[in-house]
């Protein structure tokens, strides 16, 4: 690493954020990182409540498998062989209240063996579905940070996938669904957000399970951002938590710093932004660098729905449960005043040691709203009633956990209930939302233009650049913005891969 005299300040201490900090310092840039809060992550996040810890990120990691796509990005900004992963056999088990249950498994001869078994009638769907889980397990991903040029083995490499990919990119899931008369095989593919997601989604999912690249690392999300804050720290760069930037200073058209919300000028060479997306264009920078397609964007397109996540810790031994049960219900749980749920999920974390002592499991649950507006306004103006409607949410949750569980109400030790307005005030992410922009069918997975409109020296990065966000947005689109930087600077773009011996179970 050859060292520069340019300095970049980065703002927001989320896993993008990280990310580029990461790349410019690996790259000889001087690096000063600003973030909000007092702690990293973002929405990427962990908390502990009394004995039990509970996460509302991670569910799988895409490039776990040493072979697989993003494991190389992944080790330009951590030394990933310190985590430990776990393939679980089973993705999420399905189950109505009269007794019937699918299970979908990650490996795909089981999975084609169980939906088989489950909706015979729907065999020739289901021979389709796993012959395109096949063929996508070696998809090989773009590198958004190069051209064409350089993507042309991965290129040459998917021709023959490429009409099932423009198929299944073109064709939401809840279409997908409708190739499946069985009920629990048609709410997998077509309820909720991931309904109205191409297909492709949730197939290349799966693809990448079955291949072993998709694993859950112990100790969740946190695990991963602690280890992308000690590779920071041993390139010399700075963390500032606590640190809220209010303002991105500009001179002639060009970013020159930032401004702290306690006054203070912060000069720099480059300003990255990989705090919310809203708030940067709209707040930081006045509204002054919005084109038509921008101010359309953030006016029309739709948003992932943010979430109430009830967690439970729970003084049982629930190893014997899936990792992840999703219910569907007679009678619809009220999660707020515009919003009903048909559906519920629990995971149960018996697989990760981290987060409950032994004989203890932390279980938690995911609620959809797009209603956030309500949370906020409950929360400043009656804290008392947002309080009693949280309770009144858990303890729907619970009463359908105990009909799952009988008994197990009683083991209940923790109640912690979170809401969009929980969401907004640790990670300002704009209404709320679980990932940002929603993608939809045609539309693709392109990334957004990472510069703005008549402002130089100056990049955003992180899911309100890349469609679908999730925690591979991070290395994804901070590679890109920050190997643009060196472009510009005519300086070599040097990231290094750690090299190390990694661990790797099965559950």
């Amino acid at each position: 690493m050859k060292a520069n005299d340019r300095k970049v300040v980065i703002i927001g201490g989320g896993i993008a954020g990280l990310c580029a900090t990461v790349y410019a310092l690996e790259c000889g840039y001087r690096v000063d990182l600003y973030e909000m809060h007092d702690m990293a992550g973002g929405l990427a996040m962990s908390w502990r409540r009394g004995a039990y810890r509970f996460e509302t990120c991670l569910h799988w990691l895409v490039g776990s498998n040493p072979a697989g796509e993003l494991h190389s990005q992944w080790r330009e900004v951590c030394d990933l062989d310190r985590l430990k992963f776990i393939d679980p056999e089973i993705f999420v088990h399905m189950e109505d209240e009269a007794g019937g249950g699918l299970t979908i498994y990650t490996g795909v001869e089981r999975l084609e063996a169980e939906l088989l078994r489950r909706a015979p009638q729907d065999a020739a769907a289901i021979r389709e579905l796993t012959r395109a889980i096949r063929s996508l397990g070696k998809f090989r991903m773009l590198d958004p940070s190069t051209g064409i040029g350089e993507n042309w083995q991965a290129i040459l490499h998917d021709i023959p996938k490429l009409p099932l990919v423009r198929r299944l990119s073109q064709m939401s899931g809840r279409r997908y669904a409708e190739r499946f008369s069985d009920p629990l095989l048609k709410s997998f593919f077509g309820e909720g957000d991931m309904g109205k997601m191409p297909a492709l989604a949730l197939l290349i999912s799966l693809a990448w399970m079955s291949e072993g690249n998709a694993g859950y690392c112990i100790g969740g999300s946190q695990a991963l951002i602690r280890l992308i804050e000690d590779r920071i720290e041993a390139l010399g760069g700075r963390v500032h938590f606590r640190s809220r930037v209010t303002r991105v200073v500009v001179q002639e058209g060009r970013a020159t710093g930032v401004e702290l919300a306690v006054g203070e000028i912060i000069p720099a060479d480059w300003v990255i932004s990989a705090a919310d997306g809203h708030a940067t264009l709209f707040e930081l920078l006045g509204g002054k660098y919005v084109d038509d397609l921008r101010r359309r964007t953030y006016a029309e397109k739709e948003l992932f729905a943010s979430y109430l996540q009830v967690s439970l810790g729970v003084a049982a031994d629930l190893s014997d449960e899936p990792p992840m049960v999703t219910r569907l219900l007679e009678q619809p749980i009220s999660v707020d005043p515009e919003t009903e749920s048909r559906n519920i999920s629990f995971r149960f974390f018996h697989f990760d040691p981290s987060f409950a002592r032994k004989g203890h499991t932390a279980v938690t649950s995911l609620l959809m709203t797009r209603n956030y507006e309500y949370w906020v306004k409950l929360r400043e103006q009656d804290p008392v009633l947002y309080w009693a409607e949280r309770q009144k949410v858990a303890e729907q949750v619970i009463a359908v956990l105990e009909k799952r569980i009988p008994g197990i109400r009683d083991a209940i030790e923790v109640v912690d209930v979170s809401t969009p307005a929980t969401v907004i005030r640790y990670t300002g992410n704009w209404k709320g939302t679980m990932e940002g922009w929603l993608p939809v069918p045609g539309a693709g997975f392109r990334p957004y233009p990472n510069r703005l409109p008549g402002l130089e020296k100056f990049l955003m990065v992180g899911q309100w650049v890349m469609p679908g966000g999730g925690l591979p947005s991070g290395p994804l689109t901070a590679r890109s913005a920050v190997r643009a930087m060196c472009r510009e600077d005519n300086v070599a773009f040097t990231p290094v891969v750690e090299v190390g011996k990694r661990e790797m179970v099965g559950v």
